[in-house]
């Protein structure tokens, strides 16, 4: 027998004051997280300090570092570095972990956060970047968080960390406020944005979308069910094929109007959600290969989506594609990426298109998206990257993020 949970049902109705849920009003799914946080002040680390003694004060190098490319390579050698170009900078930081994301509030001001603990701010325009530490957090329990998400809006702003972790503040960084987190939430939280004063969106690994417009302390379901529930009573439903649409969800993408997509942890499939919609839609992938990453053509759903695959292949959907089918129309694009994986993929304008993937390898299109040539900005320098991200509201200013500490800085 299948079990299917509506999302008002996963959380208990009640439960002590200690838990970061309880519901309110299960028609209107309204839970609420209690003023049990803990305020946490941010201090600039210490080159004497040896609280955390894994940054480093220095610029980063890139000599003697170890890359870890099995995974997002076959061995092959991209397009030859001598007919690329080379459009982005490399910017030193005080330290050499993995990066996840970067966000700024203001054309100066910014955060950038990543693994054991990393966590920087700029006040340049991210022309230099002070490593930032809380001073009232043990040192061994801040190394073990792996900080995910950060998103700030005038002066607001909101991290996520693994082991799950909430974070928000008020005053430019200047002091954090931890947000409680229920062990009853379905899932981990896995992205949050800042939406106004006191007001964000928080999604979940089992495809919760919340929204709160009173700093976390109450949060509204905004999805009847989780991915896993619906992928249940579909898998249940007798529909043909119907069993295609099986297993977990790894990551979402959010566009700039509230849509998400998310994708199958099998590479298998891919989901789809609109603001008003009651459930997440299932999609098939349409290709053999697997999906590596998805995310959304000029950040509109509207406007297409993009998908990776294994081997490198990265393909586009047309304009206003028909998100309630259960097969959508891609196109190829011409790439000749060797081999190495696509990790990422972000609209600088209408025309102009950036790729990144294993092996710091780059790509950039003047159409669209049709076709990309090769960038030797990160060529000699050893890793991977994970993220490429275009700022609109702020001149369109571009950033990209890697293994070993490595940021570059679009300079055109």
């Amino acid at each position: 027998m299948q079990l299917v949970f509506l999302l008002s049902s996963v959380l208990p109705l009640t439960i002590s004051v200690s838990n970061a849920f309880t519901t309110s009003n299960v028609n209107n799914k309204a839970y609420k997280t209690y003023s049990t946080t803990s305020s946490l002040s941010m201090s600039e680390s210490s080159s004497t300090d040896d609280r955390r003694s894994f940054i480093h004060q220095a610029s980063v190098t890139a000599a003697g570092l170890t890359t870890f490319t099995t995974a997002m390579t076959s061995g092959l050698n991209p397009e030859p570095a001598e007919a690329a170009s080379k459009m982005w900078r490399q910017i030193p930081l005080p330290f050499e972990e993995t990066l996840y994301d970067i966000d700024f509030d203001s054309p100066q001001h910014g955060y950038i956060v990543g693994s054991r603990g990393s966590f920087a701010e700029t006040t340049d325009g991210g022309n230099t970047w002070a490593a930032r530490s809380f001073s009232n957090l043990d040192a061994e329990e801040e190394v073990t968080y792996r900080f995910t998400v950060s998103s700030f809006k005038d002066g607001e702003g909101w991290v996520l960390g693994r082991p799950s972790l909430m974070l928000h503040t008020k005053d430019e960084g200047k002091t954090w406020e931890r947000i409680p987190l229920s062990p009853k939430l379905p899932g981990e939280p896995t992205s949050i944005i800042g939406l106004g004063p006191n007001k964000a969106e928080m999604t979940t690994s089992s495809g919760a979308v919340y929204t709160t417009d009173n700093a976390g302390r109450n949060w509204k379901a905004q999805v009847k069910e989780t991915i896993d529930a619906t992928l249940n009573r579909i898998s249940s439903s007798g529909v043909s094929g119907a069993s295609y649409f099986t297993g977990a969800i790894v990551n979402q993408q959010r566009d700039d109007q509230g849509s998400y997509i998310a994708v199958a942890s099998r590479g298998n499939f891919f989901l789809t959600w609109k603001p008003g919609q009651d459930f997440w839609i299932p999609h098939n992938r349409g290709t053999p290969r697997r999906i590596q990453n998805m995310g959304f053509v000029e950040g509109d759903i509207d406007k297409g989506l993009w998908m990776t695959l294994n081997g490198g292949k990265l393909l586009v959907s047309p304009a206003s594609a028909d998100l309630s089918s259960d097969d959508l129309e891609f196109q190829e694009a011409n790439i000749k990426t060797g081999g190495y994986g696509i990790t990422d993929v972000a609209w600088r304008n209408k025309s102009e298109v950036w790729a990144v993937g294993g092996s710091n390898t780059m790509y950039v299109s003047y159409d669209a998206g049709k076709s990309f040539s090769f960038d030797k900005s990160a060529n000699a320098i050893p890793g991977n990257l994970y993220n490429v991200k275009f700022f609109k509201e702020f001149d369109n200013a571009g950033w990209a993020l890697g293994s070993n500490g490595l940021l570059l800085k679009y300079v055109g």
